[in-house]
């Protein structure tokens, strides 16, 4: 088996020697010689390397590139890791590479030999990328993710199959196609993350829907990033800040809270001017009945008794009279009547649901009612569907 992977090699090696003086000076009489004394793995490596310079500089003819590509068949099976290692550094780069060679080095059970391939070979198909980051371990992934172009097939490959590191080098390419769809991918798998957070949000370009969906969960300096280098308008940026501002206000009290802390805090919002249809809507579809109706009674003048007796009538006049009596719009009505009706039914059934999951539940019968606007399939996130819902409030 070795005497013929030899004779492969020299044979191969003496017939290219004649392509004259500049492959010359890459792989010389001596060369073939000593390798014909000393068929070491050093010796061979040597070689692998020589051939595979000439090879990547254009300096062999149509003929002698078939000769030294039955070479390369032949190297990229030897034993020594060095030698394949040299074939991968010289042919990471090689203008027409053939597809075979090309693939059995990436998939190299080396990584010495593998990852220079992956990151710099253009003789991969986006298939056998793909193959690979389905396969193969975070190495592998992270040297895909740092090629000079990905693909958008790639780009979700390594989303849906790739670590958190190979994720964060993809979405910091500058070179990798990556559809909204996957993008909303990143956010549902990694929005947690400020590793993946800070380079996504530095793309030179996001989706506008992207942006909103990042504005509500990442650091104030990502916010103030996102505002001023994506397509956030200066009223998405203003609710940025009051969503937050609601987020904080609502998280003063917990599910113990004494009603008289929960009437204080009403009072207090409404001296400011900052007990809005916005925040009294949140509050409902966060399950927070105690803050709804404590802010239903302070502005319609109406004593908590009574309003909690008009909101929980069994016919629907009793909510929409004190509703009418409040001054809020009259367009949100259907939305609190059905936050409303989901809050029952969770306080009725004591899901062992967790408040998130109740939250998203009453977010989707909510904005139901807004489907011609609101595109709310297939989001998971709760503070970016707060966020559109706050955005319907404020503008109404």
């Amino acid at each position: 088996m070795f005497l013929n992977y030899f004779n492969v090699v020299i044979q191969g090696a003496i017939i290219i020697l004649g392509v004259g003086l500049a492959m010359a000076e890459r792989l010389s009489v001596s060369d073939i010689e000593r390798m014909m004394n000393d068929p070491s793995a050093e010796s061979r490596a040597e070689t692998a390397a020589k051939v595979a310079k000439g090879y990547k500089e254009g300096l062999l003819s149509d003929a002698e590139r078939e000769i030294a590509g039955d070479i390369f068949r032949v190297m990229v099976k030897d034993a020594e890791e060095r030698v394949r290692a040299a074939l991968s550094m010289h042919l990471k780069n090689a203008p027409e590479l053939s597809s075979d060679v090309a693939s059995a080095l990436a998939r190299d059970v080396s990584d010495s030999v593998a990852l220079p391939m992956l990151e710099f070979s253009e003789a991969l198909s986006d298939d056998v990328l793909i193959d690979i980051v389905r396969t193969q371990g975070d190495n592998r992934q992270i040297a895909i993710a740092g090629r000079a172009t990905i693909a958008g097939a790639v780009s979700t490959a390594l989303v849906e199959e790739g670590s958190e590191a190979a994720v964060t080098a993809l979405v910091g390419n500058a070179g990798a196609e990556i559809s909204e769809d996957t993008m909303h991918k990143v956010i549902d798998k990694y929005g947690d993350s400020e590793q993946v957070q800070t380079p996504l949000v530095q793309r030179a370009t996001l989706p506008v829907a992207v942006s909103e969906r990042l504005v509500s969960m990442v650091s104030d300096k990502l916010q103030e990033y996102l505002i001023t280098h994506h397509e956030l308008s200066s009223d998405i940026a203003s609710d940025m800040v009051l969503q937050s501002r609601e987020r904080a206000t609502l998280g003063l009290l917990s599910v113990d809270s004494a009603e008289n802390d929960v009437n204080d805090l009403v009072a207090a919002l409404h001296r400011n001017g900052r007990l809005t249809p916005s925040i009294i809507l949140r509050a409902l579809c966060v399950g927070d009945l105690s803050f709804f109706e404590a802010a239903i009674a302070q502005l319609s003048n109406v004593s908590l008794l009574n309003t909690r007796k008009l909101i929980h009538d069994q016919g629907e006049l009793g909510l929409d009279k004190i509703y009418e009596r409040c001054g809020l719009p009259p367009s949100l009505l259907p939305a609190y009547r059905i936050a409303l009706e989901v809050a029952r039914e969770n306080e009725h059934d004591r899901t062992d649901d967790t408040p998130e999951a109740i939250t998203k539940r009453t977010l989707e019968r909510v904005l139901t009612h807004f489907e011609d606007i609101v595109d709310v399939h297939n989001l998971d996130d709760v503070d970016f569907l707060l966020g559109k819902l706050g955005r319907l409030a404020n503008a109404a």
